[in-house]
């Protein structure tokens, strides 16, 4: 950087923090006239018995006059941006300069002074101009035009007052307070330069932390749209491996082929399961997970997911212990509880190489009745220095070959978030070697039990139109296979306006539609306009875009989504519930 560069850029930097002390001094208007004008009325008052009213209540109106002339010119210079910074900030240090000289003008009054009501007046003065300090934030091109003439004519005038022909003035009690007032004014404007050195080192220091805000915001951003592009272009060829794999499994096999076909489902489930924590983020990061909050079961919760887990710790030779109270009932979102819990459990099994995994639940109280839910391992332990970063996103301790039976590293993540959301406490205790235990902490439910809710009935789909939009031919192969195989008739479109043609040649059951199609085509207007013209059809959406923008308009649409990959299962299902309820809407309608 050349030293013109320098220059300019230091100019610049005293430029900014120029406009924000005008911003400052605007945002509080009180701050400077409430105490000067209790300070102008008191020392008005002094020389009420001897000093003419006129003079003092013009002195009084001088010194208001300044101090609204001060707060329209302050305001003024930090709404005018489009004026030159030098002009505005010029402009209030002259104003300042009147106030100054407003207050040095109160030695009028020192003829009709005692000299105690003189002390008295200085003190306000010299009061005024300390104070000063912490108003102007110490900035001397500011405070300088006020304290000279608000100290100046009274430093002179002592020497005057308390002269005796006896001894030179320098000599007696005047040059002794002229001394005294000249040193105070040296130690104001130091004091001043170093709380203004002070103050810019603040903005420097918030330049700096705004800055490194931005990068993070910046680069948080960049994450998320990389995890969704990313997301999306993976899901749509698993998505149709998906669906081919599961028309594959309802044909006549031999076992051999049948085996293979199962195999390459178990793959893609858990490929699936990967890119659903990736897409759990998103959504969590958008702020579109509801939270509904209700009493649970939560003894019978635990005992399940020890049952669950009990097969996996068996396959690594662990033991899998549980002391459960089935009775407990606790009061939040069971779904995400439930989440959190497996979360905890999966990774205990993961990192436990030998030992056990115990999943506990007492009760305990903090300031209202709770349980508190324990998942502890006897595995490799978290030192206390990565005991933060495991809840990171794609962080995992011992894994840097990054070993994909380990997952990605999102699962403490969303435990994070989904406590955060819930507003549950969780605890993490570990030592390096020595196992980890992590707490969950539940408020109690008190009233009846809890009812398991009814499974679904099993839909049949015999001779239902549906129709399928995708700008994807090999989606649309895919779905259509699978669908006829369940007994559905079923057209296609790649578009909105082949879907309303189809739909006009015979109007669907169901609608299944993408997300994203081509040009500014999506779903969501596809079946916006269908039921415009055919009324309320069933619908699912169906997409790869984990993009929280994406997912909150969804959201707000109102309509059900499917992320893809999706399995045969979650496909009958969502289909079954949609039918279900657009038949009780119905009936109630």
């Amino acid at each position: 950087m050349t030293v013109v560069e320098a220059a300019g850029a230091g100019a610049s930097h005293l430029g900014k923090l120029e406009q924000e002390l005008l911003e400052n001094w605007a945002r509080r208007p009180l701050r400077v006239p409430l105490p000067v004008s209790v300070a102008a009325g008191f020392i008005a008052w002094l020389p009420a018995g001897s000093a003419p009213l006129a003079l003092r209540l013009g002195w009084v109106a001088l010194v208001l006059g300044v101090l609204l002339l001060r707060w329209w010119t302050i305001r003024e210079a930090a709404r005018r941006v489009d004026w030159p910074l030098a002009l505005r900030f010029n402009a209030v240090c002259v104003v300042s300069g009147l106030g100054g000289v407003a207050h040095g003008l109160s030695l009028v009054f020192w003829p009709y002074m005692t000299e105690i009501e003189r002390v008295v007046q200085s003190m306000f003065v010299i009061g005024l101009s300390a104070g000063a300090v912490a108003t102007m934030y110490g900035h001397l091109r500011m405070h300088l035009p006020y304290m000279l003439p608000a100290m100046l004519p009274m430093t002179l005038a002592w020497p005057v007052v308390l002269h005796t022909p006896q001894t030179p003035w320098w000599q007696g009690s005047g040059g002794v307070m002229l001394l005294m007032l000249l040193l105070y004014a040296g130690l104001l404007i130091t004091l001043a330069r170093d709380t203004f050195a002070l103050y810019a080192a603040s903005y420097e220091t918030r330049q700096r932390l705004m800055q490194a805000l931005q990068q993070a915001e910046s680069a948080s951003r960049a994450k998320t749209r990389f995890l969704a592009a990313a997301s999306h272009d993976l899901r749509q060829p698993m998505h149709t491996l998906s669906l081919f794999g599961a028309a594959l499994s309802t044909r006549p096999l031999d076992e051999q082929s049948r085996a293979i076909a199962a195999q390459m489902n178990v793959a893609l489930r858990a490929l699936s399961s990967e890119l659903d924590a990736l897409l759990d983020i998103s959504k969590l990061d958008a702020g579109i997970v509801a939270v509904d909050a209700a009493p649970f079961e939560l003894g019978t919760l635990l005992c399940r997911l020890g049952r669950d887990f009990q097969p996996l710790a068996q396959r690594k030779g662990l033991l899998m212990l549980t002391r459960l109270d089935e009775a407990a009932l606790a009061d939040s979102d069971s779904r995400h509880v439930e989440r959190v819990l497996r979360n905890l459990l999966d990774n205990a099994v993961k990192y436990t190489p030998h030992g056990e995994v115990a999943l506990s639940l007492q009760a305990e109280t903090r300031h209202v009745a709770g349980w508190r839910v324990e998942v502890r391992d006897t595995g490799l332990g978290i030192p206390l220095s990565e005991q933060e970063r495991v809840f990171e996103e794609f962080y995992q301790l011992g894994n840097p070959e990054r070993d994909r039976t380990q997952g990605l590293g999102l699962g403490l993540a969303i435990v994070r978030r989904l406590c955060d959301l819930l507003k549950l406490p969780l605890t993490l205790q570990s030592a390096l070697g020595q196992g980890t235990t992590f707490a969950l902490w539940l408020p109690a439910a008190h009233g009846a039990r809890v009812a398991a809710a009814p499974a679904a009935a099993q839909a049949s789909f015999a001779g239902l139109d549906v129709l399928v939009v995708d700008d994807e031919e090999a989606v649309r192969t895919g779905m259509q296979v699978l669908l006829e195989g369940l007994g559905c008739r079923v057209s296609t479109a790649g578009g909105c306006t082949e879907a309303l043609a189809r739909a006009k040649q015979a109007v669907p059951d169901m609608v299944l539609a993408d997300f994203r199609l081509r040009g500014n085509d999506n779903g969501i207007s596809v079946i916006q306009q269908l039921r415009q013209q055919h009324g309320p059809l069933p619908a699912l959406l169906i997409s790869g875009d984990t993009a929280p923008a994406r997912l909150r308009e969804a959201h707000a649409a109102g309509l059900r989504l499917l992320h893809k990959p999706l399995s045969a299962e979650q496909l009958i299902q969502a289909m079954g519930e949609t039918l279900h309820e657009s038949i009780d809407h119905r009936a109630r309608t």
